[in-house]
């Protein structure tokens, strides 16, 4: 298995060291030909109005979008911006998953934070799981298959499914918890076998 991590800018070597710790290949993702031969792709956290306009700088849109198609992908913070619909702002997107998303939603920089929260899907389901939100969006709307994965305690949706797509508000590459890394390895094994 190999995964590919989108490498335009952001916390790519983050994710590629998690998946490194669980014995997981993964290159670099820099241009269209780095795609054949993954068996997914993670979109990391960064810059999502700056990773947006790279992609489009580098024709990468539409080969995204139809790798998409077949492929296990993950995005986490910026990149789950770029996986949603609409962001109810003018930028490049992907618009892969069936849901929009609000960026910024916990304000500015100075107020990121941590939180402990229960995630049953995740094995082994205890302890909580810790999650660190930098300028982090939450998903405004979900529609059509997509799904509610993951809810703060306030009600706010900071995870979506939607069939092989998965977008996370949080940063699970900033903590030594594996556990998110794990699912969506599992997520590629399923979709692989598809």
């Amino acid at each position: 298995m190999i995964i590919g991590v989108l490498a335009l800018q952001g916390d790519f070597r983050e994710h590629r060291a998690a998946l490194k710790k669980l014995g997981i290949e993964s290159h670099e993702v820099k241009a269209n030909d780095d795609l054949p031969g993954l068996d997914g792709l993670i979109i990391p956290g960064g810059e999502s109005t700056t990773m947006g306009k790279l992609m489009v700088d580098y024709g990468m849109i539409e080969p995204l979008q139809k790798f998409a198609k077949t492929h296990a992908v993950w995005g986490t913070c910026a990149g789950a911006i770029l996986l949603s619909k609409d962001t109810g702002r003018p930028q490049p997107l992907l618009a892969l998953m069936d849901c929009d998303t609000t960026r910024n939603a916990f304000g500015r920089q100075v107020d990121s934070f941590e939180i402990e929260i229960p995630v049953p899907f995740l094995e082994p389901a205890k302890p909580d799981y810790h999650l660190t939100f930098i300028r982090g969006p939450i998903f405004s709307r979900i529609r059509g298959k997509a799904q509610a994965l993951l809810q703060l305690p306030d009600g706010k949706v900071v995870a979506v499914l939607d069939g092989h797509l998965l977008a996370t508000s949080f940063h699970p590459e900033l903590t030594n918890d594996l556990r998110f890394h794990r699912y969506f390895v599992e997520m590629v094994k399923r979709t692989r076998a598809n």
